[in-house]
């Protein structure tokens, strides 16, 4: 070989290698706390301008340290039709750093997730509307609901609880439910095919997250969501908004944005907020039913459990919320149905966020409620260091 020859095939080699290097971008996933982590994390458009300014967006794909790709999934948040983040699930152990990497691939398809998250409204029932992943699902009750109810029609829900559905299977329910509820509306009440049921009892209660304002040893609350909107659903994350109208002496005027991820048994809710007078709080509750199951509340370290059986098994329902915003907590008995409430009373602000979520001992998840509080108590600490996501 000339020198001539050897010289550009040296150049062409260095000139690859170069692009190869342009078309990968490192991510570095760091956790602080001491148990393994399996989440969700979201690396924003701004972090991958240096790879996405050289490469399509359609084209990118991330891969572990074992050269695997993973499913992904993006976001546009404010619906101005451009995407805003990239989601991926990342798994670190305790106290470890993990690094994945981003790579431009047109010809490897993106991996389709055996198990998605999914929501959506219902007008087939009421306008509820559903949302679920592969360990939970959550209804809220909608205007056409709340027009019945007003009118006195049997069977009707007039409420801003949150409801949720027991799940023991980790494959999508929403549409199979309530298909079949049109031609049984008993169907999604009765554990019947093992994949579970709905015998959760909101009624005027919070439900599991439901929200409200505490004054005078009463609790105020809105009526039913009046407009929906679905923002995300896609195998990692699922994003919907609800909005109220005014609500309260206070004339809050509300917008509720939740989301939920895949394998968490949390929603995340962020309530945005507007009010004609100031409020003294916001209140965060869970229904105690008839009083027969158990409470623990922990204001140090912003988490509060409730375990009770229905049916023939246990459930835990949990609040998780930032300490530093909680002005108290109790746990509130009444004589009337549907107001006993776990209540978890904030201060009032603009926008309130917080987790509300469950566990079902039939779904294998919990068995008692030593693992419902550390569950609990893992998302109280995940919340408070989250997952520490850089792009090199």
């Amino acid at each position: 070989m000339n020198k001539k020859s050897s010289l550009g095939l040296s150049c062409a080699i260095v000139c690859i290698a170069a692009n190869f290097i342009d078309a990968q971008t490192s991510i570095q996933v760091k956790n602080t706390r001491d148990f393994t982590r399996n989440e969700v994390v979201a690396i924003s458009v701004s972090q991958l301008k240096s790879f996405l300014g050289k490469n399509k967006e359609s084209d990118l794909r991330i891969k572990d340290a074992q050269n695997n790709y993973l499913t992904i999934q993006w976001i546009d948040n404010n619906g101005d039709g451009k995407n805003d983040e990239l989601l991926f699930q990342a798994k670190v152990g305790g106290k470890k750093t993990v690094f994945y990497t981003i790579v431009a691939d047109a010809k490897t398809p993106v991996p389709v997730s055996n198990v998605t998250t999914y929501s959506r409204l219902v007008p087939e029932r009421a306008d509820d509307y559903t949302w679920e992943n592969d360990k939970i699902a959550f209804r809220v009750y909608g205007p056409k609901g709340q027009q019945e109810a007003l009118a006195g029609v049997k069977g009707s829900t007039l409420s801003s609880g949150v409801d949720i559905w027991l799940k023991r299977t980790d494959k999508s329910i929403i549409n199979e439910w309530y298909k079949g509820y049109l031609t049984d509306p008993m169907y999604y009440h009765r554990d019947t095919r093992g994949e579970g049921y709905d015998p959760y009892q909101v009624g005027d209660s919070r439900g599991t997250g439901g929200i409200g304002i505490w004054k005078d040893g009463k609790l105020q609350v809105s009526q039913n969501f009046v407009t929906s909107k679905t923002i995300a659903e896609g195998p990692l994350r699922t994003v919907f908004e609800l909005t109220y109208n005014p609500w309260s002496e206070f004339g809050v005027k509300e917008t509720k944005r939740i989301s939920l991820d895949l394998g968490s048994n949390f929603s995340k809710f962020e309530s945005t907020f507007e009010s004609e007078k100031q409020v003294p709080n916001y209140t965060i509750g869970i229904t105690l039913h008839k009083n027969e199951g158990e409470a623990k509340l922990n204001d140090k370290n912003g988490y509060y459990l409730h375990w009770e059986k229905i049916d023939d098994a246990f459930v835990g329902e949990g609040i998780v919320v930032d300490p530093n915003i909680v002005e108290r907590s109790m746990a509130f008995q009444s004589e009337i149905p549907d107001q006993s409430n776990l209540l978890v009373i904030t201060k009032p602000q603009k926008k309130l966020t917080y987790y509300a979520g469950f566990a079902w001992q039939k779904s294998g998840q919990v068995q008692t409620q030593k693992d419902w509080e550390n569950i609990l108590q893992k998302q109280a600490q995940s919340i408070a260091s989250p997952l520490q996501v850089k792009v090199k």
